[in-house]
């Protein structure tokens, strides 16, 4: 063999090392961890930050790789097909294609980017420099090249953005959620409280607010010592106080205040104004989101509110507490009222109140009832059935059955709730 073919030969495995280079770069790029990445910038790694950079303008990176890698690949191909002809004649083109097809398949391409793939952001890291200056090299034709790209789609129609939208980044990140998870459902209540965080903007207060009927109010105009009385039999701190109607609500009682009240007087219940010892009623909308509602509860360094309709009728509470309970899930403390509503049955079904939140069954059992319409089991049952159902009648929705236990008057208060089978679920 001549000095010549020998340094041709060299020459192949050079741009093959090359080849092989730009197809790893490609893969641990597209693959490295833009959380990592962006943990590593923030921490002063200049590796990491040119990767995030790269990535920001993934037009030009993909376009220099690729306009390296196949101008390696071309040369590689011209100079074996040129060596074939030169030993074996005409017929040195199906062998030169033959070989070359197998090397590139196996050395530049599966090979390189399986590695890239299990080796992701160290790969990228290490490689950032080096494919930094590719790009700059490149980045006059790669510019041509993407101009050319756009113009063609715009002659067709086609919309070209880099941007997955607000609602495809937040798809994205429950994506990312749901595929981080153990065996056998390890991690669910982590899981569950993501996907909460991601809910607040989507769930408004009149879903997770304490009813006025369950609301513990007193009437200003009792005797002080009766008013002391029901503040220390409740297992509040702040109780809302009305006046001549419930919906009248003039303020909002809060024991330490009662107590510091106590104090100053030396225990004499006399004389005290309860009216003016309340703090300012806050109202809010029922249709406030609960990120809303959890930044005025900042802003205002306030734990309760005061929920409305839009008539301006008092629909119940929210506390910093439910807000908190939608994402950690239930809090109880030594003062809590414990409230059974969910009673599982040895058949498999549960007994639930029919105040039981919808939003508390799927979180507690990973069920997947809608509660977009309604916010109770007792709503959703109405909602579906589109009637007021008597004791006994059975109803079925969402693979689900629904056996309505009691009523009061036209409120359903206990049914039975039969989940479909775990394999059907």
């Amino acid at each position: 063999m001549t000095p010549e073919l020998w340094l041709n030969l060299a020459a192949i495995v050079a741009l093959l090392l090359l080849s092989a280079f730009f197809s790893g770069s490609e893969t641990a790029f597209t693959a490295a961890s833009r959380a990592r990445m962006h943990q590593l910038a923030k921490k002063g790694s200049k590796p990491a930050n040119i990767v995030n950079t790269l990535r920001a303008q993934s037009e030009r990176l993909i376009g220099a790789i690729l306009i390296g890698n196949n101008l390696v690949n071309i040369l590689a191909a011209s100079l074996t097909t040129s060596i074939m002809i030169t030993l074996f004649g005409p017929e040195g083109v199906a062998w030169a294609t033959l070989i070359m097809t197998a090397v590139v398949v196996v050395f530049s391409e599966v090979l390189p980017k399986t590695f890239a793939l299990n080796n992701a952001d160290r790969l990228a890291l290490l490689v950032a420099p080096a494919i930094r200056l590719v790009v700059l090299l490149f980045a006059p034709v790669s510019r041509t090249v993407q101009l050319l790209v756009r113009g063609i789609f715009r002659l067709f129609g086609v919309p070209i953005t880099g941007d997955l939208g607000s609602d495809a980044s937040e798809e994205e990140l429950r994506g990312a959620i749901e595929l981080h998870q153990g065996e056998e459902g390890e991690g669910h209540h982590e899981r569950a409280m993501l996907h909460s965080v991601l809910d607040l903007g989507d769930v408004e207060v009149g879903e997770i607010m304490t009813h006025r009927k369950n609301v513990v109010m007193i009437d200003a105009d009792l005797p002080p010592d009766d008013i002391i009385d029901q503040v220390l039999n409740s297992p509040y701190t702040r109780i809302p106080l009305w006046r001549e109607d419930q919906d009248n609500i003039i303020g909002v009682l809060h024991a330490k205040a009662l107590l510091r009240e106590l104090r100053g007087h030396g225990g004499d219940m006399k004389g005290i104004d309860m009216a003016a010892l309340a703090s300012p009623p806050w109202f809010i909308p029922d249709t406030t989101t609960l990120l809303d509602q959890l930044q005025a509860f900042r802003t205002r360094r306030e734990h309760f509110a005061l929920v409305i309709d839009e008539y301006g009728t008092l629909m119940g509470i929210v506390t910093l507490e439910d807000i908190l309970e939608e994402i950690v899930g239930e809090i109880s403390d030594e003062h809590d009222v414990a409230v059974v509503g969910v009673r599982a049955q040895p058949d498999g079904s549960f007994l639930v109140d029919g105040t039981v939140t919808l939003r508390d069954l799927n979180r507690e059992f990973d069920w997947n009832l809608p509660d977009e319409e309604a916010s109770t089991i007792a709503g959703l049952v109405l909602q579906e059935s589109r009637q007021i159902p008597e004791v006994g009648q059975v109803f079925t929705f969402y693979g689900f059955r629904f056996e309505i236990l009691r009523k009061q008057r036209h409120q359903i208060t206990l049914m039975r709730v039969s989940p479909p089978p775990k394999s059907a679920a």
